[in-house]
């Protein structure tokens, strides 16, 4: 079992002719994602290195089966593309843009009430469950089959967190990045719960930042109904009130949201916090050798 994307995953590209969609859509098939189509409007009948291009992702799904879309549109179209995807009632859409306007993703929050599409962005890396399918902007070569699971807010820390893990011979099952915007799809706990059910997943790393309650609320799902160790990293903990640090979200008011709250509420939750990024796979090695 692996959680959301495997190597039957069937994936269609938002945005493949693009400079961006094109690096990426070639690294991941070089991986070994089965990447099926690709849309750019007006090119449809073409194709991109072997890849058939269409004019809409309906035509992409009924013509290919893909099921999961990535987007890599310009942030004034992102929007638009995530709705497209999702009115084509595919299981996933993973939206890499940076930048998209909250209220269009409001818009896009309304669009997608009572519709069974999950949506992991935006401005993420995406996902990946190594050894099988690579849907982002990810290094796949870090990675390495095993049993840990990791959800970041940051791409960067995903990253450093999974070298770390793969140096020290943990594999992982699956990498969610699930973004720094105010507003985004899937979250942390929904992460939790895919993990929490997985049985190819034995522990969890999750990387949270300064800003919002998500890792908060995060802490009382896992006190409450985690039943696999959590080792957690909080990014942002020299930041001032009211500054924002890298990601749209990463603001802080000076309450609850500050990276010294949000330690505190991990560990009252049991999970097993380090004060630094490169602690993080000695302290997963730690915890599963109990």
């Amino acid at each position: 079992m692996s959680v959301l994307v495997d190597k039957n995953t069937r994936v269609v590209t938002q945005g493949i002719t693009g400079k961006t969609g094109a690096f990426h859509t070639r690294a991941c098939k070089e991986y070994g994602t089965q990447m099926v189509a690709g849309v750019t409007p007006g090119k449809g009948g073409q194709d991109f290195e072997g890849i058939p291009l269409f004019d809409t992702v309906h035509q992409a799904k009924k013509e290919t089966g893909a099921n999961v879309s990535i987007i890599y549109v310009p942030p004034p179209f992102a929007a638009d593309a995530i709705m497209e995807a999702v009115d084509a009632d595919l299981d996933l859409v993973i939206c890499i843009t940076e930048g998209i306007p909250v209220l269009d993703m409001l818009k896009v929050a309304t669009f997608m009430q009572g519709r069974r599409t999950r949506l992991i962005g935006p401005n993420c890396p995406g996902i990946i469950t190594p050894g099988q399918a690579k849907i982002g902007i990810m290094p796949g070569f870090i990675h390495k089959p095993g049993r840990i699971g990791v959800v970041s807010r940051s791409g960067t820390l995903t990253y450093e967190a999974v070298f770390q893990l793969s140096a020290l011979g943990m594999g992982q099952s699956t990498c969610i990045g699930i973004g720094g915007d105010p507003l985004n799809g899937t979250n942390f706990i929904d992460c939790l719960k895919l993990f929490n059910e997985d049985k190819d997943t034995d522990a969890v790393v999750m990387i949270g930042e300064i800003g919002g309650s998500a890792e908060v609320d995060a802490a009382q799902w896992v006190k409450e109904n985690m039943k696999k160790p959590v080792v957690s990293f909080i990014a942002g903990a020299t930041a001032p009130p009211g500054r924002r640090m890298g990601h749209a979200g990463a603001i802080i008011s000076g309450g609850d949201d500050t990276a010294e709250a949000k330690f505190t509420a991990l560990s009252a939750a049991g999970i097993h916090v380090v004060r630094s990024p490169h602690e993080i796979g000695a302290k997963m090695q730690e915890v599963m050798s109990k």
